[in-house]
């Protein structure tokens, strides 16, 4: 695709640019979720109601927005007050720290935040901090490679945060800004294939990192730099992030049916591992396949096509049901042979949100693949699949996970969820995996795509397969007492805590609030509403919000960290 053609794309209305963009923010998402806005007309994409509460009025509705924006003014004021120039707010001591390269993170990236809440006073004290910044190297940095900005990292909180803000208020100094940091992060582009190096010295152009990367860190770029080259003008940068997709394209990943794996030779663009992941280290890259798609005006069908072979190949690889409460869940492949890890991240629970955007802004269909090239295990998920209306799976799917991504929240007795659990999956004695590599695979669980098929042959009675009405089981006082009992695996609950921490995340509320915003359901924002006075019970501080150490714990034991 060329930057022409993305010129001609260039919406008149904010709509597809802004949606794409808002996204990229989480913190935008958040803030929208709470802000009354006009409601989409219900869609219940279940074969039953989900929801028969008398709904919340309004008025009510209206009080909870300002709670909400009190929050951020809360958080933000404790960072004015004892954080800023720095990067973020150590919220127990009241003291900082520069983790993001020292040049005021929490700045940048609460700017389009400020603008969709109309804290007007908050944006124009900011404005001056992002005129200052001189993106060069700061001593002071925390990392071990203080005079390199990863690129990853500053491409997503800092360039994102300065183009977000300006596509919602179009102050000239933010476009400025954000031009000047594009063209400093540039030489993390000179590579053999054009894939990022890890970190740059932004005032001598050297760069750093290994001869390896992983998949996130790669091509979780273009949305920003395409969206640059548009309002800029400048070529340059809308060719960098293209070359990127271009290698991408043409990489031989037809062994794992079209979907990106998780590492990379930076010099020759060819996939390191066969590991598949949605979770750490490639969630953000399936994301932006999306999300490209739709800031170029539904023109660029080469992320299209990449979105539909890997989303084909995550409900026919990845997507498991859990052994007692048919929870859905999404999992990792960490060897060749593609065993599943049935580990469940926190981060992929941005995934039902993906899904559920992608259903509601695109008439998904398996007519939509390019069937050339795809290779028997690509094929293998197209015979899965192509019997299926694929919209409403990924309608079925999106929903059936951000329950799930919801329980691991209200199973805590803080009501926050961890960052990883580890899920026991229903057993199948028969073998779970076909195609290219079966002699070599192990069966374990029961894949959702296999689960399916059995509802389906069986006459589609009761709920799909990881979807229904599922309740909250919280853990027990005398459960939270017995370290044997929190290690086994929990055959009430259908998972065992692995990582009892909770970062303040916002993957779950970013995909409930679009679940609240595609359906309609009034549920989803409930459960929202739920996870916000959480947040606001167990981690509020006299001058921000902390991370918490132990989400089984209430009330919380709290950690010296608020990170964006």
């Amino acid at each position: 695709m060329s930057l022409s053609l993305l010129e001609s794309c260039k919406p008149r209305r904010w709509t597809t640019r802004h949606l794409a963009f808002a996204t990229v923010v989480v913190l935008a998402l958040i803030t929208l979720y709470y802000t009354a806005l006009p409601q989409a007309p219900p869609e219940h994409w279940s074969t039953e109601p989900s929801f028969e509460q008398i709904p919340t009025p309004p008025e009510v509705w209206q009080r909870r927005t300002e709670q909400v924006k009190q929050a951020f003014r809360h958080a933000y004021a404790g960072y004015e007050r004892h954080a800023m120039p720095h990067d973020e707010l150590l919220p127990l001591t009241n003291s900082s720290k520069n983790n993001f390269n020292g040049w005021a993170v929490t700045v940048f990236d609460s700017l389009d935040t400020m603008i969709l809440m109309g804290l007007n006073d908050e944006f124009a004290r900011a404005l001056p901090v992002v005129a200052a910044a001189d993106f060069m190297p700061n001593p002071h940095v925390t990392s071990k490679l203080k005079n390199y900005a990863p690129f990853f990292e500053t491409v997503i909180r800092y360039l994102g945060g300065l183009l977000a803000a300006y596509a919602l208020s179009h102050e000239p100094i933010l476009l400025q800004r954000a031009d000047d940091l594009g063209r400093l992060l540039s030489p993390a582009f000179n590579t053999t294939s054009g894939f990022p190096m890890f970190g740059v010295n932004t005032a001598n152009g050297t760069v750093t990192g290994g001869s390896t990367g992983i998949l996130a860190e790669i091509a979780s770029c273009q949305l920003e730099y395409s969206y640059l080259a548009l309002m800029t003008g400048n070529k340059d940068h809308f060719d960098k992030a293209d070359t990127i997709m271009k290698s991408l394209a043409r990489a031989n990943v037809t062994a794992l049916g079209g979907m990106l794996p998780r590492r990379w030779n930076l010099q020759t663009a060819k996939p390191a591992d066969d590991a598949l992941s949605v979770g750490a280290a490639a969630d953000s890259a399936h994301e932006y396949l999306l999300k490209q798609y739709l800031l170029t005006a539904k023109t660029d069908r080469t992320s299209y096509q990449m979105y539909l072979r890997a989303t084909n190949e995550i409900l026919t690889r990845l997507l498991y049901v859990s052994e007692n409460r048919d929870l859905l869940y999404v999992t990792d492949t960490t060897r060749a042979n593609f065993i599943p890890s049935h580990r469940f991240e926190h981060l992929s629970c941005f995934l039902p949100g993906l899904l559920a955007l992608g259903a509601d802004q695109l008439d998904i269909s398996m007519n939509h693949l390019d069937l050339g090239g795809l290779g028997p295990e690509g094929r293998r998920a197209y015979e899965l699949l192509k019997d299926y209306d694929l919209r409403t799976l990924h309608k079925w799917v999106a929903e059936g996970l951000a329950t799930t991504c919801y329980l691991m929240y209200a199973d805590q007795p803080t009501g926050l969820g961890p960052d990883e659990v580890r899920m026991l999956p229903k057993q199948d004695s028969s073998r779970s995996f076909q195609g290219q590599r079966a002699k070599s695979m192990v069966p374990t669980g029961r894949l959702w795509v296999n689960e399916m098929r059995k509802w389906r042959d069986g006459g589609e009675h009761g709920w799909p397969p990881g979807l229904g009405d599922k309740k909250p089981v919280r853990y027990t006082l005398e459960e939270m007492q017995n370290s044997k009992t929190r290690g086994a695996k929990n055959q009430v609950r259908d998972y065992t805590l692995g990582r009892t921490d909770y970062l303040l995340r916002p993957e779950t509320l970013e995909s409930i609030y679009i679940m609240w915003r595609t359906t309609g359901d009034p549920i989803w924002r409930e459960r929202g509403w739920a996870i916000f006075e959480a947040l606001e019970r167990e981690t509020k501080t006299d001058s921000g919000y902390a991370s918490v150490h132990n989400v089984l714990i209430s009330p919380a034991p709290l950690d010296d960290d608020m990170p964006r």
